[in-house]
């Protein structure tokens, strides 16, 4: 795959605060990033200096392979970006606004209708070209936005907060529209939608006091919604010293009645023996099912109760 985005040793400090401590990554083609972190945690930080707008106090940022301390216009040209309120201009028509972007891009005068024509297209604009940008809804100005953001088909596409104030139809034609985008480039996503990153991304990140705490696939996020626990209900009182000396089972905890939370060990589960512990005990199983914990449960564990471990001068 296509290394788009390569961040490595970022840090950035303002006066003694260490906003950002030491962060790594990369992003390849066909990679959606979903970026998420408390107020104050560096995730700011991090887009500025990844989008070039903030010099980092050291480390390196190469996109697309061109470093953005060394030649900035040249990296920049990969990126396009989406800030949080869309830098539309409401008494411009959605073509003339984006005649307009395309000149600041430098697209070549003969190749800017075709530019304009693949970018509302893709953004779902082809309709609307000749309306005032400021008659239209919050969803639409979004998407020109976006359309913004593509038009010089650049690497990398940044969006911060792409959803936030639309409806949820709106939210659901972004979000197409993301994953789409996420095809033919690389794609980081700044959120404080949880259930955005699930729907839109392929990865996760979370940052949290300037470190990523969180760096992995959204299958690997699911594998840790999938909690280390069961919940068992019987129709009879079961002995609980034989259900917790079951290979696995790490303790139990009542709920009410014969229901029963069962910890176990992440990697197996005793859902199996204990099952047959029940059934040939004669106690009768009336439920036995995993527990999932949800993304914003994995999300203020992570932000909470992680520990931060400072370095060390040397």
């Amino acid at each position: 795959m296509t290394q788009l985005i390569h961040v490595e040793q970022l840090y950035r400090y303002y006066g003694d605060h260490c906003a950002v401590d030491n962060v790594s990554f990369d992003l390849e083609k066909g990679e959606i990033l979903g970026f998420l972190g408390p107020n104050g945690a560096g995730k700011s930080s991090t887009m500025q200096m990844i989008c070039g707008n903030l010099a980092p106090t050291s480390g390196q940022i190469l996109i697309n392979g061109i470093d953005i301390l060394d030649n900035p216009k040249e990296a920049k040209r990969e990126l396009g970006y989406l800030p949080e309120i869309p830098p539309v201009y409401r008494e411009l028509t959605v073509n003339e606004y984006l005649r307009y972007c395309g000149k600041l891009h430098g697209i070549p005068k003969d190749k800017l209708k075709m530019a304009l024509d693949q970018a509302k297209e893709r953004c779902g604009l082809t309709d609307v070209g000749e309306r005032l940008i400021g008659n239209l809804s919050k969803g639409y100005q979004q998407r020109v936005g976006i359309a913004q953001a593509i038009l010089h088909t650049p690497a990398v596409i940044v969006l911060d907060e792409p959803t936030a104030g639309l409806d949820p139809i709106q939210i659901r034609e972004i979000r197409e529209l993301i994953r789409e985008l996420g095809k033919e480039h690389g794609v980081i996503l700044s959120t404080h939608i949880l259930p955005e990153v699930q729907e839109s991304c392929t990865q996760v990140q979370i940052i949290h006091k300037g470190k990523l705490v969180l760096n992995d696939s959204i299958e690997g996020l699911e594998q840790q919604m999938r909690a280390s626990s069961l919940v068992l209900e019987t129709r009879a009182e079961p002995d609980l010293p034989r259900l917790s000396s079951v290979d696995g089972v790490q303790k139990l905890e009542p709920l009410s009645g014969h229901r029963y939370r069962v910890f176990h060990d992440k990697d197996k589960s005793p859902a199996e023996r204990l099952a047959e512990l029940v059934v040939s005990s004669g106690w009768g199983l009336l439920e036995l099912t995993s527990e999932r914990r949800s993304m914003e449960e994995i999300f203020i564990d992570i932000t909470t109760h992680t520990p931060i471990v400072e370095e060390q001068a040397a």
